[in-house]
């Protein structure tokens, strides 16, 4: 294997917990998890996840075609991550020798409170799919960060907790982890990287 030099870290589900919020706007709108997602499809998720409309234009969208009106960004109100020492420690052991960047599909009011908090400081670069213009997992979120890295697939190890990311970046070449929890990973990293 190509010795590694990039570590790309997941954000959320990943670093920090609770940063899941549909269950918790679904039982706040009196919606199923599915009628809420489907209904945000609609309103515009992608394009909030890329940074082509905001927040609230995405619940302007979502008050018409529900036909519930929301006045307030429920992104943020529900919005609780909880970091995951464990994982940040590995993260930093990984920084004395590594390049470690969060890869990250967020939402600019999710990334204003991360950023306000200090929750990317642990990272040398953060690539936020709304300032990006790609979501995971789409080949060209990655490509777009090897680029801006100037990496190759080959020398990038990608960690996510969701297996359609894992597979996204696995297509370009990246080698990929899913993350199931810390001491699997701890694992994982250790029979990867060079000591």
């Amino acid at each position: 294997m190509t010795k590694l030099k990039l570590f790309i870290f997941d954000v959320g589900g990943v670093l920090y917990d609770g940063t899941s919020v549909a269950n918790a706007i679904s039982v706040y709108l009196g919606l199923s998890r599915e009628e809420f997602l489907t209904l945000a499809r609609f309103a515009g998720l992608r394009k909030l996840q890329t940074g082509k409309i905001n927040s609230m234009q995405f619940w302007s969208n979502f008050s018409k075609i529900s036909g519930r009106r929301v006045d307030e960004d429920l992104w943020v109100r529900f919005f609780r991550p909880v970091l995951r020492h464990e994982v940040a420690n590995l993260i930093k052991k990984l920084k004395a020798k590594y390049r470690v960047v969060a890869g990250t599909n967020t939402i600019e009011s999710h990334y204003q409170v991360h950023l306000v908090q200090g929750h990317y400081s642990v990272f040398d670069q953060v690539y936020a799919s709304h300032q990006i213009g790609f979501v995971k997992p789409d080949v060209e979120f990655f490509l777009y960060i090897l680029e801006k890295e100037k990496m190759e697939p080959e020398e990038t190890l990608f960690v996510d907790d969701t297996p359609e990311n894992v597979a996204g970046a696995q297509r370009i070449g990246i080698h990929s982890v899913l993350f199931v929890n810390v001491q699997d990973l701890a694992e994982r990293l250790s029979s990867l990287i060079e000591e």
